[in-house]
């Protein structure tokens, strides 16, 4: 059950709400499943990875507006029935907008915060879309229907964030004043007189946001958008003049705050966006812990705590000491600062929190959860406010009366003008003239808004014009609230498109990768083409482009690293197409399929395709941008470190090969140096935002000191620079050597592929599995087991040989690295490691280890028949350490074999019971079909005796009784010959494989290559007929003795 709105002004303390949106169409494609519950105005959360981890939060108001909904003849978003649970547009606003709403009328300042992760549906809450309007639209009518209601004189304001002219560098500066706190210094102000004006000043801001995010290199979800409502009630007959300012406030997107994933990087983002929200937790946290401390304070010596700015380790430091001073750090960022009033000072705020309930994104909703759960625990100290040029007039006013009155006063009692009478005098002149100061600054204030709104309306309406006459290209942006607000209009005739602005026929755009003169978009005939100039990056529809292109209605353009335009034709061209579909990931695919990356390729016949294929292309699609601004910005600072996105298989690390899921990894190379890293995807977006901050100091550096672009160079030390990281091993690829020879223990002798993680060939690897005794001889043809079985509970001996690595492609590549090969058996607790190699592209290893089971359990029987050892190739550079082996927790034999299948007591109890329980239900079952079998035997027991005694020789029943051991082994001895034969068919294979023409090589050479190869593939087809006739033959004639035989014991 909702608590009313109209609770919201009874008290000061801060009102949260939480309201979980439905899936988006990732999360639908990917199969996720719900994890949030909501229960009035409780709502839980589950652990996706345990369902017994379940939490629960309780906030002022719940909004379920996932599912039970459904879209009238309007578009607008509604209750599938009468009284259902879904939330709408209106539903929150009535619970959350009214309250505003009432508190600004009434003289309050009032606050609205919007904080979840990006895509949660901050902004379709906050603004909407459609006639879906969110909270801002509708507090806007409402509040201009207030005032057509009301007689008196009201005056309403919008504060714009952004000026209409050029930017200043650093942005505006935020300042402080003993009695207006802090302030934006230069901040224009902008009268409305109706809901329509206040809505068009939004998309200015919003497009002037959207150049902004562009130029800065940042997308909407690492910026906040503040839009302040200035209301100014003059109360004539009670001479009163109330002043409230409305904050709505959408906060940038809430991972940001959390920190790289799991995974630890020596570089935090620690500054920006993150900083901000950072400190916006802190501050929260004190704030509840204050109001928490004072609801505790000792009844009859009620104190109330002074909360002045400072660090957060002095406040946290002061609350530690008991001491009644506690420091909120407002001033460690822009945000706190302006949001002084809301958090803890003279505001009435509500924060409103959106979730998703994906279980992918599980860490981020528990986040957002935990944050409103602080959040709802302060309170603020909210006062009526009173306009500070209205007091200042009034007590100017009321000086002036009480000078009038003393000269008054003077002047009946006859006193001629003193000195003090002139002194009263001039100072009622000065009074006089600063009120009309005052005055005058309004109004002017006010005239030079108006003209300025009224350009506003010009520019609107020219706009629209020129979009029913002339084609345009439209911004396309990852935040879908910003895409379609810039429009770019191609008139006729040639016109440049780049950073030039002074030329009188120029698009100006700003971006990463943007050149001077970037392309020429040439308009004739109600043709449109694009010309590319030297040296600059387009790609229409997903395809690079270097030559004129003639561009057709809804053609998808990329300028520079990742400047993204819809090209929309001439009106006659404009159909009913749904352009929504061409949103920035619809970019990101066809950039995508251009590399070879389809979705279509992972469906097997199946309508759906794999969830976690599909959440790893999304994950490709979303860095694939970054990548693109990451080198582009290494090619700017002289870096040179280039970016490569890389899909990395995880079934080359399964021992049984299963096709595990895959993952996006991060190639990074440093071209002069030759050294590589390989990031995560976490930590690749880690250090890019830092990358970002780098770059917006070099070109702050740049404009300042007016140099040429490329001149100027930022100098960092390594341990500060994002591109740099200490050099580390690297997992070049992996091979599997299967183990299944060793449980009939058969040596084995295999050259093996080394796979990197995009299937790439990365050497070949001669490795040997050797059964053997305890002393390391290898074992002969009589040991081997016609029954895997027969190891049980023996003890069991083998050897892992490595003998060399061919064609390092690594080492090839660049002379100066070296390889290690890694690889663990079975419950081995630590992995091995053989020695390190360098500087050689065929390194010989001539590596031996032994590994020892004392007494062979099932679960080893099991793993040899249906695992494989993963041998690890591992790179290295220079500076960068070996790894070697820990053999602490390892344990050896005297002969210094490392022993395996070796349980923990408590372990092998559990293990051997399970083994018994196994054992004695099948010789339960054996029981069973003995007993059946036992009277059949019986009967069939006279006549076999009958035939004993009618054999005359005693040698013929022996060898009857010794033919079917025989017939066996014969088996056994012939499955020998055929595997050897087969494993130098797999070499022959393997070398067929290998045999690639050069590079170099010309017709000559092609024919000789074919040569060569036909006859490898005659050899081959040779080998592999050989071996299979040899076992057919062996086979015919094992049967054939048996026929001959089979009188004796059929």
């Amino acid at each position: 059950m909702r608590a009313k709105a109209s609770d919201m002004h009874s008290k000061d303390c801060v009102k949260v709400a939480v309201r979980v949106r439905p899936f988006n169409k990732r999360e639908r494609d990917a199969g996720s499943r719900c994890i949030i519950s909501l229960v009035s105005t409780s709502i839980s959360i589950q652990d996706p990875r345990d369902c017994h981890n379940r939490r629960s939060f309780c906030f002022d108001y719940a909004y379920w507006s996932h599912s039970g909904f459904t879209r009238d003849q309007t578009g607008l978003f509604v209750p599938e029935e009468p009284g259902g649970r879904y939330a709408d547009q209106h539903s929150v606003f009535q619970d959350l907008g009214v309250g505003i709403l009432e508190n600004a009328l009434q003289g309050y300042n009032a606050t609205l915060l919007a904080y979840g992760q990006t895509g949660s549906g901050k902004s379709y809450s906050m603004v909407g879309y459609g006639p879906n309007k969110g909270l801002v639209p509708k507090l806007c009518d409402r509040l201009f229907e207030a005032i057509r209601e009301n007689q008196e004189n009201r005056q309403c304001q919008v504060v714009d964030l952004l000026s209409r002219g050029s930017r200043t560098a650093g942005g505006l500066r935020v300042r402080e004043e003993l009695q207006r706190g802090f302030y934006v210094e230069g901040l224009r102000k902008i009268p409305c007189e109706n809901a329509l004006q206040v809505e068009q000043l939004m998309e200015q801001g919003t497009r002037t946001r959207t150049t902004a995010a562009t130029q800065m290199n940042a997308n909407s979800s690492r910026s906040h958008m503040l839009i302040i409502l200035q209301l100014k009630q003059i109360f004539s007959k009670e001479s009163i003049t109330k002043q409230s300012n409305i904050n709505l406030v959408d906060l940038a997107g809430s991972e940001r705050q959390r920190s790289s994933g799991s995974e630890a990087d020596r570089l935090k983002e620690g500054t920006a966006i993150n900083l901000s929200l950072t400190t916006l937790g802190n501050v929260i946290r004190l704030l509840r812990f204050v109001w928490f401390a004072l609801f505790l304070h000792v009844a009859g010596s009620i104190s109330f705590l002074h909360i002045r700015s400072c660090s957060p380790s002095s406040a946290l430091a002061d609350v530690a000491v008991g001491k009644k001073v506690v420091h909120i750090p407002y001033r460690d960022s822009v945000l706190t600062k302006l949001l002084q009033s809301a958090l803890g000072g003279n505001s009435r705020t509500v924060m409103i929190a959106t979730l998703s309930p994906a279980d992918i994104c599980y860490e981020e909703s528990l986040s957002t959860l935990r944050y409103a759960e602080r959040a709802k625990r302060i309170q603020n100290r909210a006062v009526v406010n009173e306009s500070p040029t209205e007091r200042l007039v009034k007590e100017l006013k009321a000086e002036n009366a009480r000078l009038l009155q003393k000269l008054s006063r003077m002047d009946q009692e006859g006193r001629r003008a003193t000195d003090e009478s002139k002194e009263l005098r001039q100072l009622l002149t000065q009074n006089e003239l600063q009120i009309r100061a005052i005055q005058t600054l309004w109004e002017q204030h006010l005239q030079e808004a108006l003209k300025d709104w009224e350009q506003q309306y010009a520019n609107i309406t020219q706009e629209r014009r020129m979009m029913q006459m002339y084609p345009y290209i439209l911004n396309i942006n990852e935040d879908a609230q910003l895409s379609g607000v810039v429009k770019l209009f191609i008139q006729e005739g040639e016109w440049g498109i780049g950073l030039c602005d002074s030329a009188p026929r120029s698009i100006s755009i700003k971006g990463l990768g943007i050149q001077e003169h970037h392309a020429v978009f040439r308009n004739e005939q109600r043709r449109v083409t694009l010309t590319p100039l030297t040296g600059s990056k387009v790609i229409v529809n997903g395809n690079a482009v270097y030559e004129t292109a003639e561009l057709q209605h809804l053609d998808r353009l990329i300028l520079g690293s990742n400047c993204t335009y819809l090209f929309v034709g001439y009106p006659s061209e404009r159909g009913g197409e749904d352009w929504s579909r061409y949103d920035y990931d619809y970019f990101q695919s066809e950039l995508a399929a251009a590399e070879g990356i389809h979705l279509s390729e992972s469906n097997t016949g199946c309508s759906q395709t794999d969830p976690s294929l599909l959440a790893v292309f999304y994950d490709y699609i979303q860095l694939m941008p970054m990548v693109a601004e990451a080198n582009q910005m290494s090619q700017e600072l002289s870096k040179g470190v280039e970016f490569k996105l890389e899909i990395k298989n995880l079934a080359l690390s399964d021992s049984r090969g299963h096709d595990l899921q895959k993952d996006i990894v991060v190639r990074v190379t440093a071209a002069g140096s030759k050294q590589v890293w390989m990031w995560s995807k976490a930590k690749f977006v880690n250090r890019k935002f830092l990358m970002e901050e780098v770059y917006q100091q070099f070109k702050a550096a740049q404009h300042e000191d007016n140099r040429v672009e490329g001149l100027l160079a930022v100098v960092l030390p390594r341990d500060k620079d994002p591109f740099w990281d200490p050099v580390e091993p690297l997992l070049l690829g992996t091979a599997h050597l299967w183990l299944q020879s060793l449980a009939f223990r058969i040596p084995l002798e295999e050259q093996l592929e080394v796979l990197g993680s995009e299937g790439t060939e990365e050497a070949i690897l001669q490795a040997q599995l050797v059964p053997c005794t305890s002393t390391g001889l290898p074992l002969g043809e009589d040991d081997i087991l016609i029954d895997p079985s027969e190891v049980l509970g023996r003890r069991l001996d083998f050897q892992l040989v490595l003998d060399q690595c061919c064609g390092v492609r690594w080492i090839r590549e660049a002379r100066n690295r070296g390889i290690q090969i890694g690889f663990r058996v079975f419950d081995c607790s630590e992995p091995l490691y053989t020695p390190a190699v360098w500087h050689n592209i065929n390194p010989l290893l001539d590596h031996r280890v032994q590994f020892t089971s004392l007494q062979t359990s099932q679960r080893l029987l099991d793993y040899l028949q249906s695992s494989a050892v993963v041998l690890e190739l591992w790179g290295l550079q220079e500076g960068c350490s070996v790894l070697s082996s820990s053999l602490g927790a390892v344990r050896m034999t005297a002969e210094g074999a490392f022993i395996i299948d070796l349980l923990h007591p408590s372990q092998a109890a559990l293990s051997d019971s399970a083994e018994l329980s196994c054992s004695v239900r099948a010789l339960q079952q054996d029981v069973e079909e003995l007993k059946s079998l036992n009277e059949s035997l019986r009967k069939e027991n006279h006549s076999l005796r009958e035939q004993l005694n009618a054999v005359k020789n005693g040698g013929d029943g022996a060898r009857g009784r010794s033919l079917r051991p025989s017939c066996d082994a014969e088996f056994a001895r012939a499955l020998k010959v055929f595997y050897h034969s087969m494993t130098s068919v797999r070499g022959q294979l393997q070398r067929l494989r290998r045999h690639r023409p050069s590079e170099e090589s010309d017709l000559l050479g092609l024919r000789l290559f074919v040569d060569e190869q036909s006859r490898l593939l005659r050899d081959f087809s040779e080998q592999l007929e050989d071996g299979v006739s040899t076992l057919k033959q062996d086979v015919a004639a094992i049967v054939r003795r048996k026929r001959e035989r089979s009188g004796i014991w059929s």
